[in-house]
């Protein structure tokens, strides 16, 4: 039975958040850490959260309705690991379970670092009109970040003066996703 027969609310599912605030290293962390379990031949998908609701004027429930269905290809295609980066995806994880559907396990990362971290990169990559809404707002939910309970399931991970392989490679240990069975490896091919 191909891996896509099997799929269905029953099955068991992996999701890696991984948020905070603007400047914080999400996306090169999660890139990292697709490349280093692709290395590891650990099957996975890898969504942008910002990606999935990026329209003007918002349109409240786009992101579910939009990851639900690329999850329903991934999932039908045998995969049942998912990276997923986005601010606020920590608080937001029942809202990606739900639109996965079937059992999911979470591991969360939030990522943090200093002001002064997050407006050195942010001043780097910001080269348009939008660079003192991010830095504000940045300042802002940095603060919000830190005076949060985060949840049993997730993990604060500073990013200060630390390298992107360094940080993405704490992460997959949280995970526990290296310890993949080959049969699992063959289903996704």
């Amino acid at each position: 039975m191909h891996s896509a027969d099997k799929t269905g609310p029953g099955d068991l599912y992996d999701l890696l958040v991984i948020g905070g605030r603007s400047g914080v290293g999400k996306s090169s962390v999660g890139f990292e850490i697709a490349a280093q379990l692709e290395a590891a031949d650990v099957p996975h998908a890898y969504l942008e959260g910002d990606c999935m609701d990026w329209v003007y004027p918002q349109r409240p429930g786009l992101a579910e309705k939009n990851i639900a269905a690329i999850w329903q290809n991934y999932a039908a295609a045998g995969y049942r690991r998912l990276i997923y980066t986005n601010t606020a995806s920590i608080g937001s994880a029942a809202d990606i379970t739900g639109a996965m559907g079937g059992r999911t396990r979470v591991v969360g990362a939030l990522l943090t670092c200093t002001d002064e971290t997050a407006r050195g990169r942010l001043t780097g990559r910001e080269i348009g009109s939008t660079l003192d809404w991010h830095l504000t707002r940045s300042e802002i939910v940095g603060r919000e970040f830190a005076a949060a309970t985060l949840p049993s399931w997730a993990t604060r991970v500073s990013t200060d003066g630390r390298k992107v392989a360094d940080i993405a490679s704490e992460i997959v240990a949280l995970t526990g996703w290296r310890n993949s069975t080959r049969d699992e490896r063959r289903s996704t091919q």
